[in-house]
């Protein structure tokens, strides 16, 4: 993967960590601290998936034996997420003054002593005592991983700001990876072993991670600006690929709560066999986010196309995934996974391209450039994605009690037509606004010329 040197500063001069490393024209190897900061973010977003993943095969499933019903389930999933989106904003915007390493560091130890905890409630009696504390330790992970991600999202974007794409879709390897390995890894597990094993092996995996990250990832200091998420958001191009991650998330969380389920009562699959139909999702998105990313850096007028196209492509693939009953279509376990496939591949072209647009907008409109800005775009993001993934799985639980998961499938690939016609509306807009912008620049070009003649 190519990436870029960071500039030094001048001589007597000492390096001003607050400010976007310039990059040289010429690529050039990958620095020490670029490395470690790669390792990091890969191991933040390996152990985070894999913990966040492995509840899918069999969590619903053992809630059901202790009497929860299916749209608690739903309610406990996106427990994470409202948690989440709550977290996100604050460390968002306090990245600066608590420290991004000591964000990232107390966000990973946390998660993945939960992670252990979880494992521990099959002891809890049934009913409310059992899904109280799933609530409570759902809650606590949410806050560990908020923290940690918006923390590496900002450090990573700050290390790398000439290539964002590239290396995002390359980190992405390492979260499909983990969203690959955590339901297939589980669901042995859990046949194997029972309920705790899972939880308890793979949060130690995340503790073990924590001491790794405290000695190889850098330091950074920064001054805190005066910028805000109103501001930010504000932005119409922002608030359109705020739409776009909210509509992503949405989908992905959707699946959480229901289509282990879905699979088991109707394909009659063994719990073991559940966590192998979770790879097709994850492989094709995992596998194509890196060269998606590459060709978003390297073609900045292809991330609009990446966005619209893959916002529809979802919609197409959640009306077929049930399918819809108005098609008049069986079910089929090939065509299950065929869309599970294509979905995988439309989610990371619209998730790729949003941190590069959202930057940009950003820098174009005003904002001073350094972590603080940085942070606010990684806490407002998270946020928005934290949103999602509770609206997706709460929403998704009661309408796959109430209609089914054919139906409630449906209606959820809704979220993302709605935001492939917004950044469709948008971009031929700002398409239009710039062909009438052209005329009057070559006339005043025209006229300077003219004037210049003129006097000469």
């Amino acid at each position: 993967m190519e990436s870029y040197q960071a500039v030094g500063p001048p001589d007597g001069e000492s390096p001003d960590n607050d400010r976007s490393q310039v990059a040289n024209e010429e690529p050039k190897r990958l620095s020490r601290e670029q490395k470690f900061i790669m390792v990091s973010t890969a191991s933040l977003n390996f152990g985070s998936m894999v913990c966040y993943s492995i509840l899918g095969p069999f969590f619903p499933k053992e809630a059901e034996k202790k009497g929860v019903s299916s749209t608690i389930v739903g309610f406990i999933f996106g427990c994470f997420a409202l948690f989440n989106f709550l977290t996100s904003l604050i460390m968002g915007k306090y990245l600066v003054q608590i420290g991004a390493k000591f964000m990232f560091i107390a966000g990973m130890f946390v998660s993945g002593c939960v992670t252990i905890l979880f494992g521990f409630l099959d002891r809890a009696p049934d009913g409310p005592i059992f899904i109280g504390l799933c609530f409570l330790v759902r809650a606590m992970d949410a806050i560990g991983f908020a923290a940690a991600a918006t923390a590496s999202f900002s450090i990573l974007i700050n290390a790398f700001p000439q290539n964002v794409a590239t290396v995002l879709g390359t980190l992405e390897v390492f979260t499909g990876l983990g969203l690959v390995l955590g339901p297939p890894i589980g669901g042995f597990l859990y046949q194997r072993f029972g309920y705790e094993v899972p939880f308890i092996a793979l949060g130690s995996i995340v503790l073990f991670m924590v001491p790794l990250n405290m000695v190889i990832l850098p330091n950074y200091n920064s001054v805190p600006k005066k910028d805000s998420f109103l501001k930010l958001i504000v932005l119409p191009k922002v608030a359109i690929l705020c739409l776009n991650i909210f509509g992503l998330s949405s989908c992905i969380a959707f699946l959480d709560p229901t289509m282990s389920l879905f699979v088991l009562e109707k394909f009659k699959l063994p719990v073991g066999y559940v966590g192998l139909v979770f790879l097709a999702l994850a492989l094709p998105y995992s596998l194509s986010s890196p060269l998606l990313g590459f060709l978003s850096d390297k073609k900045p007028s292809l991330r609009k196309w990446l966005l619209i196209v893959g916002a529809f492509l979802t919609t197409l693939c959640y009306f077929f995934l049930g399918p819809a009953p108005i098609l008049h279509i069986e079910s089929q376990l090939w065509l299950f996974i065929l869309m599970l496939v294509l979905n995988g591949f439309a989610l990371a072209m619209t998730g790729i391209p949003i941190y590069p647009e959202a930057i940009n907008s950003a820098y174009e409109n005003g904002f001073e450039e350094g972590l603080s800005l940085l942070g606010l775009v990684s806490g407002l993001f998270g946020a928005l994605w934290a949103l999602g993934s509770f609206v997706g799985p709460t929403l998704g639980g009661f309408l796959n009690e109430q209609l089914g998961f054919e139906w409630s499938a449906a209606i959820q690939g809704g979220f993302t037509l709605l935001s492939g016609l917004a950044s469709a509306i948008y971009y031929t807009y700002e398409a239009i606004q710039r062909k009438r912008s052209r005329p009057g620049i070559q006339l005043v070009s025209e006229q300077e010329r003219t004037l210049l003649l003129n006097e000469a």
